[in-house]
């Protein structure tokens, strides 16, 4: 599949991008991310490792689950839930990077900042 610029993108896949981001943007499906990371897990795992409540969890779940990014199996009396596409780690893993970068950068200006301004 050819890779798209943004320039070059129809309005469509832009929603479709964006869509996908706003998924991304909620911290508790972020979590839910990294638990499975490890591997399937069930709801009273997942509830366990994050301390999310159940009703919260699976409504984070389903939204994953809809958007693609999780797949749920039926086990018995259980439901496991499962990372469909770990290139999401990669992605998550790229702006934790940037994240840090821009954070040591400020951290740079902020003490250089400091030096040349004494406090009182």
């Amino acid at each position: 599949m050819p890779k798209i610029k943004p320039s070059q993108a129809d309005p469509s896949v832009l929603v479709a991008v964006a869509d996908y981001f706003k998924v991304l943007s909620e911290a508790s499906r972020l979590q839910i991310l990294s638990c499975l990371k490890s591997g399937p897990m069930n709801v009273m795992e997942i509830a366990e490792a994050t301390g999310l409540g159940q009703a919260n969890l699976s409504k984070h779940l389903k939204v994953l689950t809809q958007a693609g990014l999780v797949s749920r199996q039926p086990k018995g009396t259980s439901a496991y839930y499962e990372i469909t596409d770990p290139m999401i780690f990669e992605l998550c893993e790229l702006v934790c990077d940037r994240i840090s970068q821009r954070l040591l950068q400020q951290a740079k200006s902020l003490k250089a900042l400091q030096e040349k301004t004494p406090i009182f």
